[in-house]
C-alpha cells in the first residue's frame, strides 16, 4: 500500500533504492492529480485511463451564450435528469413558460408604480406647465383633489392590460429568442434587440387600449375605466382605442429594444463573470434599473407625443385648456416645438427617468423570479411523469 501511494504521489519509495527527488513541478503535477481524480487512482488506475471525460451541453461555449440570452437557465434540482429535459423542452413550451412569468411580474409592476406613471402623465397633459410648477406640486395637489386614490386612477384597467400585455410581450421575447438561437448564421449579438422588437410589435395592439383608457382617467376623464371604454367606442368606434399607435410603437420600439437589450447585455456579462447559469435577485435589480434608465431617458421626447395624442379628450377635461386637438405624430411636434420649444418635448423626463428604472428594476426581477419559479415547477412534474411511466 506505502509503495503504490508513494509511486502515485511521485515520492520514493521506502523499500525501493534511494534515487534523485523529484522536481517540485512534477511533484505539484502528481499530487494535483490525485485529490482531483473522479476515480481511486490507487485501485483502478487502468480504468480511469479508459474513462472519458462526461459531456455537459451548459458547460459548451455557445450553448452558455444560446442559454443566457435564450433565458432557459434555472437552479438544478437533480443535474443530471434537468440538462435532458431542458434539452426537450419545445420553443412553444419555452414560450409558454415565458408568457406566465411575464404576466405575474407584469401585473405586479405596473401595480407598484401605478402613482408614478400617474405624475408622469399629469405632467405630460397639454396644460400642465399652467396647472403645476414642478413634480412635487403635481403629487400635493393630485393628494389635495383625490386623496390616496387619486393616484391609482385606472388602476383596474392597469391589472387587465397588463397583464396580458406582459404575457404577450415575454412569451413573443421567448419565443423570438428560442428561434433566432436555433440559427447558427444569425448573430448572437442581434438576438436580444430582434426579439425584444418583435415582443413591442405585437404586444402594442394590447397595451395601447389599456393605455389610452388609464391616461384618459389620470387626465380627468370622470367613471370607471369601463365607462370611459364605451364612451371612447361611442364617440370614435374600435378604431379610437389605437389614437396614439403609431407614436406608441414609435417610442415602445426603440425603448423596448434599449431596455431589452441592455438587460440582456449585462444579464450575459454578469452570467459569464459569475460562471452561473442564472441572476441573483440583487443582479436582476441592478442590471434592470439600469437598463431602464437609459431607455426612458432616451426616449422621452417620443413619450411626450404619445401622450399629447392619447390625453385628447373631447371637452371631457376639467381643464378646457387640455382639450386642443392633434392631428398626428408631425403635427404635434410641430405644436409643442411652437408652444413650449425644446423644453416641452421633455417634460416629466425625471419622473419618467424614476418610472422606469424602478419598473424596469422591479419588472425584470419579478419576471426572472417568476419564469425561474415556474420553469423548475414544470420542469419537477414533468420529471415526475416521466419517471411513472413503466416501460413495457
Amino acid at each position: 500500500m506505502d509503495t503504490r501511494l508513494s509511486a502515485s504521489l511521485g515520492l520514493p519509495s521506502q523499500t525501493s533504492k534511494p534515487h534523485p527527488p523529484p522536481d517540485f513541478p512534477s511533484l505539484f503535477t502528481h499530487l494535483t492529480t490525485a485529490l482531483t481524480s473522479p476515480a481511486n487512482p490507487i485501485s483502478k488506475p487502468k480504468s480511469l485511463s479508459r474513462r472519458k471525460p462526461p459531456k455537459s451541453p451548459l458547460n459548451h461555449a455557445n450553448s452558455t451564450t444560446y442559454l443566457s440570452f435564450a433565458s432557459t437557465s434555472l437552479k438544478p434540482i437533480s443535474p443530471k435528469p434537468q440538462k435532458t429535459l431542458l434539452q426537450s423542452l419545445s420553443v412553444l413550451e419555452r414560450a409558454l413558460i415565458g408568457a406566465a412569468g411575464g404576466g405575474i411580474a407584469g401585473a405586479f409592476t405596473y401595480v407598484c408604480l401605478h402613482p408614478l406613471d400617474t405624475i408622469k402623465t399629469k405632467l405630460q397633459t397639454k396644460g400642465a406647465s399652467q396647472l403645476y410648477a414642478n413634480t412635487f406640486d403635481a403629487i400635493v395637489k393630485t393628494f389635495q383633489t383625490k386623496g390616496i386614490l387619486g393616484f391609482y386612477s385606472g388602476v383596474s384597467a392597469v391589472i387587465v392590460g397588463s397583464t396580458a400585455s406582459s404575457a404577450v410581450y415575454f412569451g413573443t421575447c421567448e419565443l423570438g429568442k428560442s428561434i433566432l438561437g436555433g440559427f447558427d448564421r444569425y448573430p448572437s449579438v442581434l438576438i436580444p434587440p430582434t426579439a425584444g422588437a418583435m415582443g413591442n410589435i405585437v404586444s402594442s395592439a394590447i397595451m395601447v387600449p389599456k393605455e389610452l383608457i388609464t391616461q384618459r382617467m389620470q387626465a380627468g376623464a370622470k367613471g370607471r375605466s369601463w365607462e370611459v371604454l364605451l364612451r371612447i367606442l361611442e364617440k370614435d368606434g374600435v378604431l379610437g382605442l389605437y389614437a396614439g399607435y403609431s407614436a406608441t410603437l414609435l417610442r415602445n420600439l426603440p425603448a423596448g429594444v434599449l431596455s431589452y437589450s441592455s438587460f440582456e447585455y449585462l444579464k450575459a456579462a454578469v452570467m459569464r463573470r459569475t460562471s452561473k447559469t442564472h441572476l441573483e435577485p440583487i443582479q436582476s435589480v441592478c442590471c434592470g434599473a439600469l437598463a431602464g434608465a437609459i431607455s426612458a431617458s432616451i426616449t422621452t421626447p417620443l413619450d411626450v407625443v404619445k401622450t399629447r395624442l392619447m390625453t385628447q379628450l373631447h371637452g371631457e377635461a376639467a381643464n378646457k385648456v387640455a382639450t386642443a386637438m392633434y392631428k398626428g405624430v408631425a403635427g404635434t411636434v410641430k405644436q409643442i416645438l411652437k408652444e413650449e420649444g425644446w423644453v416641452g418635448l421633455t417634460r416629466g423626463m425625471g419622473p419618467r427617468v424614476v418610472h422606469s428604472a424602478c419598473f424596469s428594476a422591479l419588472g425584470y426581477f419579478a419576471f426572472e423570479t417568476a419564469r425561474l419559479a415556474v420553469l423548475q415547477q414544470y420542469l419537477r412534474r414533468k420529471e415526475l411523469r416521466e419517471a411513472s411511466v413503466v416501460p413495457a
